[in-house]
Parts: structure tokens; sequence; C-alpha cells
């Protein structure tokens, strides 16, 4: 299998996997019981804590199911927060549906949402962002990394406008941008940001929400009170610390895995022109996502070509099944354009025949499959 799907989940590190089944069998006590194995446990979900915050460039970090719960929490518990100043909400276009799916549900319940449009480059304006701002904005919400294109936002700009002219809270989805591309949460100034470990080598089923200090959230779950009380239910500790063993080595390998990840990019940027002249890359940004069109031909039909060949890409979000791609659209690209679109996404573990062998297939998925383009 020649695995280039990596925006949508990455595979587990065998250390990672190490580290859990070790969790597993040695440190089942529950963190909240006061004898031995409860205090062994809770060292290790202290000593997790403490590795993803760090990561994250100090502040506290509050464990969850992953960036869906993450990015519902924050919005949640932001509004709450800002519950006397106004209902007036922020994002973009493109955000992930993590986002514009509780936004939509807001919206019918009476709130007001902007969602800014992105030019024809992907980008998002900060003076878009400002204009859009009214004394009754209590929450902007803007993307660290696009999902599905792979642009970067200027969200530290982004944010320090948003300081001087408002009083709104700003949180950030960084889902595809933790380990990916350089970033603190301190740096950015941000007030809320969404990770989760499955996009970098972690297990699925845990991410965090960090939170800058001072700032106060209402719980989420309520009941025995772990996660300072916030959001209640015994830890699930193996993949706490598996998460934590997922950043400490992408922290490590951040440098190497950067320039590989930046060869991969410029290997299929100059390959594929040649291989497949129709082809044209999308706006993008990050070092881990290629997206790339073959106007004309069906993007549905590319990936099960692909995919018979073990060849494993993308259309999309992963999480979205079945129509038009919402960030596409919102660029504004012809429809022949997005409907043949591919999302090529790497990681660490992503080999330069990888690449080749993709490149080599998509030329002759073009010409078997629609050879009149």
């Amino acid at each position: 299998m020649i695995y280039l799907d990596n925006a949508a989940t990455t595979w587990p590190d065998p250390e990672v996997v190490r580290v859990m089944t070790e969790t597993l069998n040695n440190c089942s006590g529950n963190p909240s019981s006061l004898h031995g194995p409860g205090r062994a446990a809770a060292r290790v979900l202290t000593v997790s804590r403490e590795t993803v915050a760090k990561a994250l460039g100090g502040g506290i970090v509050y464990f969850t199911s992953g960036g869906t719960e993450s990015i519902n929490w924050a919005i949640q518990g932001a509004l709450h927060v800002k519950r006397h100043k106004g209902r007036h909400i922020i994002a973009t276009a493109v955000e992930h549906d993590a986002v514009l799916a509780p936004l939509r549900e807001l919206a019918n319940a009476g709130y007001e949402v902007t969602l800014l449009a992105p030019d024809k480059s992907g980008q998002i304006s900060p003076d878009a962002l400002v204009n859009a701002l009214r004394p009754d904005t209590a929450l902007v919400s803007v993307m660290l990394v696009n999902n599905e294109t792979g642009t970067i936002f200027p969200v530290q700009e982004m944010v320090r406008l948003v300081r001087e002219h408002s009083s709104a809270l700003f949180h950030t989805d960084a889902v595809q941008a933790f380990c990916k591309i350089p970033f603190t949460a301190t740096d950015l100034g941000i007030d809320l940001l969404s990770v989760n470990a499955h996009k970098l080598h972690g297990p699925k089923g845990v991410g965090a929400l960090w939170v800058r200090n001072g700032l106060t959230l209402p719980p989420l779950l309520k009941g025995g009170g772990q996660e300072a009380g916030l959001r209640s239910g015994t830890e699930a500790l193996h993949n706490i610390a598996g998460f934590a063993k997922a950043v400490e080595l992408a922290a490590a390998r951040f440098e190497e895995t950067t320039a590989h990840l930046n060869a991969l990019q410029a290997c299929i940027r100059e390959a594929l022109p040649t291989a497949v002249p129709k082809a044209r890359f999308l706006p993008g940004g990050a070092p881990h996502i290629v997206s790339l069109s073959l106007p004309g031909a069906k993007s549905e039909v590319l990936m099960n070509f692909l995919d018979r060949q073990d060849i494993a890409v993308s259309h999309a979000s992963a999480c979205k099944r079945g129509g038009r791609s919402h960030v596409l659209s919102a660029l504004g690209l012809p429809n022949d354009v997005i409907d043949g679109t591919l999302r090529v996404s790497f990681s660490r573990d992503t080999a330069f025949e990888d690449v080749d062998c993709f490149v080599r297939a998509l030329a002759e998925a073009s010409i078997t499959l629609f050879p009149s383009l």
C-alpha cells in the first residue's frame, strides 16, 4: 500500500503503540484514585499534559476525545464567556465541518454568523476580518492550516488586529498545523486552540483543547470532576500517553520531517506537469498537503483507479462523504476543476518512490480513463 492520505489520518508510530500497550498493561489504575496504582496513573497523566502543553508553548491543555470535541467545546465555551457581549460570530467559509456545523446550529438558534470568503489564492484577508468585526462580536474562529488545500492563514496577524479592535475571543483549529508548521499557541496570541493526536502518528480518539492562562471555560461534562472539573469522566490514559509520545517524537524530529516533506512537495511539483500536462496545482502552503486537479476528470473515478493499484489518496476531507467540497467551492473554482481534484498528503513515513508511483499511476489513469482531456 502506498499511503498518501495522511491529512485524513496517520499510521501510529511503533513507539506510540509500545507506550500505549505498556500503559494498558502496567498502569491501569484510575488517576483519581488515591492508592498506589492511582497515583502512578496520575503521574502519567500529569507528565503527558506537560508534554503536550510544552509543545504548544505553555498554557493549559484539557484532554478530549479528539479535534471535533475540542472545537465544539471551544465554540460553546467562548460564547458562554462572552454571553453578555453579543451573539455575533466570525469564521471563514473554508473551516472544517467541525466548526461550520455547530455554527449553522447556532445561526438557527438566533446567533449571527459571518463567514469570510477566501480570495482566488485561497487566502483570507486580515482586513476583511477587521471590517467584519462588530461591537457585538463574541468569537472569531480561524483555522491555522486548511485541511483540504494546506493553505496557511495569517492567524497571528489576525489575532493582533482583533485585539486592537475588539474584545472578542479568538479560537483556531490547529489540527492540521500541530507539529506540521512552526508555531506556538502563546506566540499566536490566541485564546483557544484545538488539536488532536491521530494527525501526527498518535492514536485516534484523543485530542486536546488549549486554553490561555486566565480564561475560565464552563464545564463541558459534569460528574466526577476530572480535567480540573471541566470535562468529567475517567481519562483514557493509554490514549493520552500515546498522544504525548507522538508529540514528543514529532517535536524531536520536526526539522528533519519538515525538510523531508518540503522535498516531497518539490518532487511532485516537478514531476507531475511532465507526466500529466493537463493537471494543475491548487493554492496551498503547508508542506504535507498537495491539492491538485485534472480538470474534466472525476476524482471518484481517479481514486478508484488508484485504489486498485493500492495507492490511497482522497478527494477532500475524509469527514465529508459525498457532495462537492465547500472549501473548493468557496475558492470560486470552476466545477470541472473541483470535480477533478485530489488531495495528496505526506508524512515522515512517505518515500520518494511513493510519489513516483502516484505520478505514474495518475498519468496512466488520465490516458486510460479520460483520453479526450
